[in-house]
């Protein structure tokens, strides 16, 4: 015969047992500045998977870009915000910025993986990164942690010797450099950022030196 305590105790355990996990996308850069690529491809992912959130994670140090290119990430940390602020499925993750120094993947989604275990993470890439995925940090030890996400793109295979979801995505040619590289020559990027991006852009005078 069970005991009231031991008839809680199991409906407790039972209850968070069958709790569905939070399916959670996340999408790292350098977002130098974010783009409509980069909103694009995770609202496709968000949709075309379910999750209840993308967040989008921006570098503290990044670990392959020439530091003298990248802005402070207090500045890219709120050119995302602007970004994504008017999407409830989009959110800023700080959890790179929060620690500092250089950024791996696999770093952060242990420490993301301790804080939220019941979190099930997706790990957007582009397809054309998923052929480096072997040259990643930890590779093997982060397939544990995260279910990688591909954007397919042309030209691409679709395979893997890692565990890849495949999603469709518009191939939107906008990249960050060029961006960067029109602001410098005084031209317009207007429907290559969001209004509230291209905004603090000219507020804060970004990117107007040439390199």
């Amino acid at each position: 015969m069970q005991t009231v305590n031991q008839t809680a105790t199991k409906v407790l355990t039972e209850t968070v047992t069958n709790r569905p996990r939070r399916r959670v996308g996340i999408l790292g850069g350098t977002f130098n500045p974010p783009h409509l690529g980069h909103l694009i491809m995770a609202q496709q992912v968000g949709d075309q998977l379910g999750l209840d959130e993308v967040r989008f994670m921006p570098d503290a140090e990044p670990p392959h870009v020439d530091e003298k290119k990248t802005i402070a990430v207090e500045d890219r940390a709120n050119m995302v915000q602007e970004a994504i602020v008017d999407n409830p499925l989009f959110r800023l993750e700080t959890a790179e910025i929060e620690r500092g120094g250089k950024s791996y993947t696999y770093d952060t989604m242990k420490a993301l993986k301790a804080k939220h275990p019941d979190t099930q993470y997706y790990f957007i890439i582009g397809g054309d990164m998923v052929d480096y995925l072997h040259t990643w940090y930890h590779i093997e030890d982060l397939v544990k942690l995260v279910t990688f996400v591909g954007i397919k793109r042309t030209g691409y295979p679709t395979t893997s010797q890692y565990p890849v979801i495949w999603v469709d995505a518009p191939l939107i040619d906008i990249s960050s450099t060029q961006i960067r590289q029109k602001i410098s020559h005084g031209h317009s990027v207007r429907y290559l950022v969001p209004e509230a991006v291209a905004a603090y852009i000219k507020e804060h005078h970004l990117y107007e030196q040439n390199d």
